[in-house]
């Protein structure tokens, strides 16, 4: 049967605590057509999964408005306006409601508190309390009732039972004390319980409300990227001002310098530099020429230019990243199962514990009994808090996120952020992960030089998109000659016919899988080339191997320090390769990986996987390609590089926009951190349930006379929903700086890591022995994240007088020599804050061969 699946989030209106979220998530699930849906409390949206044939958002919006809350379904621009407009109004309102009633509530405190024996205390309490329960509490009573209707009950529900007892308890007492005083009990009034709790509650919710709204600081920080409007060139050759939401495909877009781009699209006429850091975590802007691609987002620098729209709206690459990093934010992590599991009954649970402190008290007290039941009732309903549950998984989840890709690491849902760290195990791919993915031709036989081998060569690459066929083609432009059959051979290369006879060109193993000969010369020059590191490529025709191109692959700078990393992390590191044993080798030595293999197939990488988890391993894989796509999907946690194909960005979980390899330990600390960070949110959730209902009941009053007063309950309740938000925002201070993460290090000299290339790598730099007159310091430098920052940072440094610099970013340090007289490092700092920016020099001290790095508390 044929099935549409359509899947939407919504923003979700009215839900004031995590019950209510537990609601609407049934209301929605019990729709016909949907398969599936969740919501997110901190988050305020719903993400639903339906058949559009058989369920529309016009039902979903109906069911959920029959259940007391409203569902926004407006189209993508118009639901976040609205959505968002909710959100300021409702703040708007609560600060008021929480202004007017503080206003309100303090007299009556101090007066219940302060002056009881005054005559008019108790009319003056009643007077001003009467407008905090009835007008600026009405909320509570509204939402309480609609759930009644429901037969169902939310915060709002313990709320208004527990303000709404204490106000009719004290109003009885006030008008009618007699009853009371003829049984010998003097008829207390809790008119400031009732208004200072909803004061409480009510600036709880302000408080929640302001932090729910910072947790999803990066969502609001990518959608500011894109320009509201553009200037499109007419056919007329006008320039005219649109909205950004009118640009159709095709359109000609003209940038201006300094400007955002507003859509993805190819460059048409005119050049520039743009900054596309947003994407790439690159800081050095990207030269555009005719036929160049730029995404909406980025910055234009000096130039102006004119491109083509190409992808518009929803597709572009900004929107799509902003989807994702939504639809993460939106998904529920395992742990919340359970946290839903309880919210569900938490209320129900409240109630009955509150009816029984009660009668437990009439029965043990018979003297004030009732009175003191009524007030641990009335507690016991004020202090419990499901908010505080229902927010500790998800705003940490959100922050998490949301500080991922603030540093370039796109996190598909919160299931992969909770499973990154516990892997114990991770595959990498060698091209385009471990290095450039820019092959380059070394070596080429002298046949394959001249006409019409070389012509042949170049036609057999032309129509192959392997990164080294693309080198080959790239290396000389030569004759593309009529061609017939061409073939991919899947792991092997490629075959085509041309001028009636069938060419091959590709690996050792096509040559062997189709039983053609090599002569000694050839195979001896393979064998050299192989071991210096190289990709040997063949051209064979149908009898014998004619000649063979070396390519080479350049390590990225940043491969070595990564896998150093991950693997004093405690996890194991294997690198997967189609390539040949004598270069795999190479480049697993030089990573300083000791598991890998060669000549991997695609399915044999998910296979080597596969492998991987029966031996009881949770497995990571890195790649970028397409050959990539089955190991990812097999994979417990995938990770894609940013400058990958589309295709295993899809199928990852993670993807590293920069390509950055320190990327995958930043993410592994981000998925420990906010983990952490849940399991102390629900720590101290549950903790303070688990403590604070059983003290409301009264457990100490037979101990030490003490009943909790249900004003402090109601502080107390509101404090533990901001505490828990609180304690998920410390996540956006978390720095995850790779490059200074152990306390001690021993220094050793470090080998040059490179593969053989037509270009030469740039050596570290070398110190020589400084002279008698000099002096030479080091220093540890924080705060660089890339060599551009490390140039900058040595650039600065080099403006001090008589000073000479040298900054490394791995390790992270200066080393300045100094003629003459050492400068105060607050000079040199001075001089960095002035001319470099946001970056840290401390002094390192050398003791016995060690370095002594501070590490800083983030880091723990």
């Amino acid at each position: 049967m044929n099935t549409t699946k359509t899947t939407q989030t919504f923003p979700v209106l009215d839900m004031s605590c995590a019950a209510c979220a537990t609601r609407v998530e049934k209301t929605l699930n019990r729709q016909p057509g949907v398969y599936h849906a969740q919501v997110n409390y901190a988050a305020a949206t719903a993400t639903v999964e339906y058949n559009p044939q058989e369920c529309t958002p016009e039902t979903l919006k109906g069911a959920i408005q029959n259940a007391g809350y409203d569902l926004v379904i407006e189209t993508n621009a118009q639901k976040e306006k609205i959505a968002e407009d909710a959100h300021s109004r409702k703040y708007r309102q609560l600060k008021q409601r929480t202004l007017f009633s503080l206003m309100l509530s303090v007299p009556v405190a101090i007066i219940g508190m302060c002056f009881m024996d005054w005559t008019y205390a108790n009319y003056v309490m009643w007077i001003l309390s009467t407008p905090v329960v009835f007008w600026l509490g009405r909320d509570f009573y509204r939402n309480a009732w609609k759930q009644l209707k429901h037969r169902t009950s939310n915060m709002d529900t313990l709320v208004a039972v527990s303000t709404g007892i204490a106000y009719a308890f004290s109003l009885f007492n006030l008008f009618w004390p007699e009853f009371w005083l003829s049984r010998g009990i003097h008829p207390h009034v809790y008119f400031e319980a009732a208004s200072v709790i909803i004061s409480f509650i009510l600036l709880g919710r302000l408080l929640e409300e302001k932090a729910k709204g910072n947790t999803s600081e990066a969502i609001k920080k990518l959608m500011g990227l894109q320009p509201a409007t553009v200037t499109i060139l007419t056919p007329k050759g006008q320039l005219k001002e649109i909205p950004v939401e009118q640009v159709q495909q095709g359109q000609r877009l003209v940038v201006k310098p300094g400007s955002r781009i507003a859509v993805d699209g190819t460059v048409y006429e005119g050049s520039s530099y743009v900054d596309e850091s947003m994407l790439t975590g690159e800081p050095l802007p990207t030269e555009k020429t005719p036929g160049a691609k730029v995404y909406a987002g980025t910055i234009n620098q000096k130039g102006s230019f004119s491109f083509i729209a190409d992808k518009v709206g929803s597709e572009t690459v900004l929107a799509h990243i902003i989807r994702m990093v939504q639809d993460a934010q939106g998904s529920k992590a395992p742990v919340q199962q359970l946290v839903d599991r309880i919210a569900a009954i938490f209320v129900p649970t409240i109630l009955s514990i509150a009816v029984l402190s009660f009668l437990v008290w009439i029965w043990l007290d018979s003297s004030n009994g009732f009175t003191h039941g009524l007030l641990a009732a009335v507690t016991v309903t004020i202090i419990a808090c499901p908010c505080a549950l229902g927010l500790a998984t998800p705003t940490a989840i959100m922050v998490g996120i949301g500080k991922g890709a603030e540093n370039g690491i796109l996190i598909k849902d919160a299931e992969s952020l909770e499973t990154a760290r516990k892997v114990n195990a991770i595959v990498l791919d060698k091209t385009g992960t471990l290095t450039e993915g820019r092959p380059t031709v070394t070596d080429i036989s002298d046949p394959l030089l001249q006409s019409p081998l070389g012509d042949v060569l170049f036609t057999l690459e032309s129509a192959s998109e392997h990164p080294l066929a693309q080198a080959i083609v790239q290396h000389q432009t030569r004759q593309i000659l009529p061609m017939e059959e061409f073939e991919s051979l899947t792991g092997l290369g490629v075959r085509g016919k041309i001028n009636g006879t069938y060419y091959y060109a590709g690996n050792r193993r096509l040559l062997e899988t189709h039983h053609l000969t090599v002569s000694p010369s050839l195979t001896e020059e393979a064998a050299r080339l192989s071991q210096e590191a190289k990709t040997v490529i063949w051209l064979a025709d149908s009898q014998q191997a004619l000649g063979l191109v070396a390519i080479a692959d350049r390590i990225k700078p940043t491969s070595r320090e990564a896998v150093r990393q991950l693997q004093e992390m405690g996890i194991s590191t294997y690198m997967l390769t189609g390539d040949n044993p004598e270069t795999a080798q190479r480049i697993a030595a030089q990573c300083g990986i000791t598991h890998f293999q060669a000549e991997v197939l695609p399915q044999q990488k998910a296979q080597f996987i596969k492998d991987l988890q029966k031996e009881g391993k949770i497995v990571a894989m890195v790649g970028d390609g397409i050959n990539d796509s089955a190991a990812l999907a097999q994979a417990d946690l995938s990770i894609a590089m940013g400058k990958g194909s589309d295709i295993a960005m899809d199928v990852a979980k993670m993807t590293l926009i920069s390509s950055d390899l320190n990327k995958i330990t930043d993410a592994i600390r981000l998925s420990q951190a906010t983990v952490r960070t849940i399991r102390e949110n629900l720590f101290w959730a549950f903790i303070y349930n688990l403590i604070g209902i059983p003290v409301a009941a009264g457990i100490l009053y037979p101990i030490n006379g003490f009943l909790l007063n249900p004003m402090i309950a109601g502080a107390a309740m509101a404090m533990s929903s901001v505490s828990v938000v609180s304690n998920s925002l410390r996540l956006k201070r978390k720095k995850f700086a790779h490059t200074a993460v152990t306390v001690q290090k021993k220094v050793q000299p470090t080998e040059e890591i490179t593969v053989p290339t037509t270009e030469t790598a740039t050596p570290q730099p070398e110190t020589a022995a400084p002279a008698a007159s000099e002096n030479r310091k080091t220093y540890l430098v924080e705060g660089m994240m890339c060599d551009h920052c490390r140039t900058r940072v040595e650039k600065v440094l080099n403006m001090w007088e008589g000073a000479s610099a040298q900054v490394t970013l791995t390790p992270p340090e200066a080393v300045i020599t100094f003629q003459g007289k050492v400068p105060a490092l607050s000079e040199l700092q001075q001089l960095i804050d002035e001319k470099a920016g946001d970056y840290t020099l401390k002094e390192k001290n050398r003791l016995k061969g060690f370095y002594l790095i501070p590490v800083l508390p983030w880091q723990y």
